[in-house]
């Protein structure tokens, strides 16, 4: 972490960090339908650009089109299956009992992600206020996100698309996925960001998630990162610093 003196701009996620996270959802679901822990979160992502919900997320897919092709992939059960069992013995942990049958309804799916995700991190808005009253700090967002449709949202389904005025107002810049067409972990999503937020540096960029891939390849660039879970002793410190 480079000294608190040098940070001139501070990037939050937003889902998981501003907001609880949807994979609190995907395991509700799974833990509902008897599926291992992380099973479909795993599924999400071993399908790489080419997913439904990675193509949500970067705007070439509509969320009226998303529900039937999340579907479909998450009741992939030969693809579904070949991948946790990778994720297992790449993790090192024992691969538990895979399902044999597999019907995942997208849309049920999505709307308890997006159940959990409608709810705001009271303590992190808190935060960030504080931080922009000091003055000290550029504060952005960089959030993988989708696109609601005018006239076709449905209860819930604005957890993770375009955001509020009242959310996108917590920050000087809010830099979203559906809108660049990149997505994290994607290099070029953060050297975007860096470019937009004109930061001479990327070691005066603190960046906030709690994903750990993302995280990785924020740092790979060289900026700095903080885990949400370890967030509050770092705030702290950037609080004492922002009284003097």
């Amino acid at each position: 972490m480079a000294n608190v003196a040098s940070i001139t701009t501070l990037i939050f996620d937003i889902g998981g960090v501003v907001v609880k996270s949807p994979l609190l959802g995907i395991n509700k679901f799974e833990r509902a339908h008897g599926l291992p822990h992380d099973y479909l979160n795993v599924a999400i992502t071993a399908r790489g650009p080419s997913g439904a919900f990675q193509k949500l997320e970067v705007g070439e897919l509509q969320l009226s089109e998303f529900y039937d092709q999340f579907g479909t992939q998450m009741s992939d059960l030969v693809f579904n299956n070949a991948a946790y069992a990778k994720f297992c013995s790449k993790s090192n942990r024992t691969c538990p009992i895979l399902p044999t049958t597999l019907l995942v309804d997208g849309k049920e799916l999505w709307k308890q992600m997006m159940t959990e995700a409608s709810t705001y991190n009271l303590p992190i808005i808190k935060l960030i206020k504080r931080l922009r009253e000091s003055g000290r700090y550029r504060i952005a967002a960089l959030t993988n996100n989708f696109q609601i449709t005018a006239g076709k949202a449905e209860g819930g389904d604005e957890a993770l698309g375009s955001a509020s005025a009242e959310v996108k107002r917590l920050f000087d810049e809010f830099i979203e996925s559906s809108q660049v067409g990149l997505r994290k972990p994607d290099p070029k999503f953060f050297e975007y960001a860096l470019k937009l937020l004109n930061v001479q540096s990327p070691k005066e960029v603190v960046f906030l998630d709690d994903l750990g891939i993302n995280l990785k390849a924020a740092e790979k660039l060289g900026i700095n990162t903080i885990s949400k879970l370890l967030i509050f002793p770092f705030s702290f410190h950037i609080y004492l610093y922002a009284q003097f």
